[in-house]
């Protein structure tokens, strides 16, 4: 018997038309999936409503793999695409296993042989980076920084260096509740002509993505409270 397919599917990046984020084709090819290993089962069953589900919910098998799944709990999760079934890997938001759970799940995959299929769809760093205006070439993706301020004016000050050395775009992220935070510290760390972007609730109606220098976002900063968000920094 062959196995299944292992699809990792894009979710949109928060409420508005999943037409403008998730392809027709994408939508029609999970549709039919019985079986699905997902962040956050609540998230899922609003996902799978949106793309017009083919099969009644209660039919369909969900399974967790979120921040607290272990290693050792793979082998059971991917136990029926060795039986045969395809299973779609669905994110909260945006691309699986990209800033999110997935990746060791996904590496056993291959090393079982199992056919591993990405689908098209939002990521929202690769969205912001081609919004930014910096360095497309050479970017480097860090998540998230340190909470804890001394540390984490270091690893700005770190990174600000490495982009002017590498002449690199460096990327990373927050908690939404704590953007406001990292951007003072940004913005007091940086030098003046320093570029940074802030790209926040993109795909979404209030989308908002600007570029300036560190200079010209002290005059006025955002307020991005609460706002899932994306920083690039390029020195």
């Amino acid at each position: 018997m062959s196995s299944g397919i292992l699809y990792l599917i894009p979710a949109p990046l928060g409420k508005g038309d999943i037409a403008w984020t998730i392809p027709a084709a994408v939508r029609q090819c999970v549709a039919g999936l019985d079986r699905y290993i997902v962040e956050h089962p609540k998230t899922a069953r609003q996902f799978l409503k949106q793309i017009d589900c083919v099969l009644p919910l209660q039919r369909i098998s969900m399974q967790v793999l979120d921040e607290h799944t272990q290693a050792k709990e793979f082998e059971n999760l991917l136990s029926p695409l060795l039986e045969g079934s395809d299973i779609g890997l669905l994110s909260e938001a945006g691309c699986p296993a990209v800033a999110d759970p997935g990746a060791g799940l996904i590496r056993l995959a291959h090393q079982k042989k199992i056919r591993v299929v990405p689908l098209v769809g939002p990521s929202s760093i690769l969205l912001a980076l081609m919004a930014s205006g910096l360095n497309g070439q050479r970017f480097v993706f860090h998540g998230y920084l340190p909470v804890e301020t001394s540390k984490r004016a270091k690893k700005i000050i770190e990174l600000e260096k490495d982009s002017i050395v590498r002449d690199q775009t460096q990327i990373f992220i927050e908690t939404p509740y704590r953007n406001q935070k990292l951007l003072e510290s940004i913005t007091s760390c940086c030098r003046d002509d320093t570029s940074l972007c802030i790209a926040c609730n993109l795909t979404l109606a209030d989308e908002y993505i600007s570029t300036k220098a560190i200079r010209e976002w002290k005059h006025a900063l955002p307020d991005i409270h609460n706002k899932p968000a994306i920083f690039l920094l390029q020195g």
